[in-house]
């Protein structure tokens, strides 16, 4: 290992702890209570790499890499969403500057790892980075659909907006399956609602 710096790895894990505090802010437009925060979203991503398997033709672990740090950044700029109306462009700019900044602590053999795994990502030129996207996507639906289970609410916005982009064929249906359920679960409260006024 590199020598690093005492204070500067301090500096660093103070910035990446922000993540475990910092909301999604998605939800809170929303107004979803008790909703995650960025951390736990980078958290379910990491778990879900292990889908993976020992026959998958990507590389795992540099599937959990990317997905521990693809959204990085946030822990210094926040979570930017359309409705902040920054150009896409600006917002890009923002976070690769955070990112600078982030790995300047960790001196260059770490810091590199970290950024070049973030530029990765960024590019979705990759097959782990065109996965970890998938994933990024994935875990909005399904997070949003057990909130709308949970709260008996309807989040169909998060569905919409992520329609037809899922390019992997095993996450394709696992969206699927989730929309499968949502049209059963409507189904099923339109009937009991439906009852009730008769």
């Amino acid at each position: 290992m590199e020598n690093l710096n005492p204070d500067d790895v301090l500096k660093f894990l103070e910035l990446v702890n922000n993540l475990k505090h910092l909301s999604r802010r998605g939800w809170d437009l929303c107004e979803v209570k008790d909703h995650e925060q960025i951390a736990g979203h980078m958290y379910a991503m990491g778990m879900m790499t292990f889908l993976l398997g020992n026959q998958s033709q990507l590389d795992r672990f540099k599937c959990l890499q990317l997905a521990l740090v693809h959204d990085l950044a946030e822990s210094i700029v926040g979570d930017i969403i359309p409705a902040d109306n920054i150009p896409e462009d600006k917002k890009h700019q923002m976070e690769d500057e955070a990112m600078k900044e982030l790995t300047s602590y960790l001196g260059s053999e770490v810091g590199s790892l970290i950024y070049n795994l973030y530029k990765e990502y960024e590019a979705k030129e990759t097959a782990e980075a065109k996965f970890i996207k998938d994933l990024d996507r994935f875990d909005l639906v399904f997070t949003a659909a057990q909130y709308e289970k949970r709260d008996k609410v309807k989040l169909q916005v998060f569905f919409d907006n992520t329609r037809g982009q899922f390019k992997n064929p095993f996450i394709q249906r696992l969206v699927s399956r989730i929309e499968q359920r949502r049209s059963t679960e409507n189904a099923i409260g339109n009937g009991e609602d439906n009852a009730d006024t008769a």
